[in-house]
C-alpha cells in the first residue's frame, strides 16, 4: 500500500496539473514496483513561498539570486 507525498510551492497548480501528477506517481509504483493503482495513495501538499526555502535561502531571494547568475553568465 504505497503512500506518496508530493510538497510543491502553492503558485496556482492546476487541478488537471495536480490529476496529471496523482496519476503519474501512481502510474510509476505500478510500472516499477507492480503495485496496485487501487492501494496506492497520493497527497499533494502546497506550502506557501514564505514556507520554502533552497540553498539556505526562502524560494523567492533564491530564484533572484539564480536569475542573477543568468543574466551574469548568459
Amino acid at each position: 500500500m504505497p503512500y506518496v507525498n508530493i510538497k510543491i510551492t502553492r503558485e496556482g497548480a492546476t487541478p488537471e496539473q495536480k490529476a496529471a501528477l496523482i496519476a503519474g506517481a501512481t502510474d510509476l509504483l505500478a510500472k516499477v514496483l507492480n503495485k496496485n493503482p487501487a492501494t496506492t495513495f497520493v497527497v499533494i501538499d502546497e506550502v506557501a513561498l514564505e514556507d520554502w526555502g533552497v540553498g539556505g535561502l526562502p524560494v523567492e531571494a533564491y530564484r533572484k539570486q539564480a536569475l542573477g547568475r543568468l543574466g551574469r553568465d548568459g
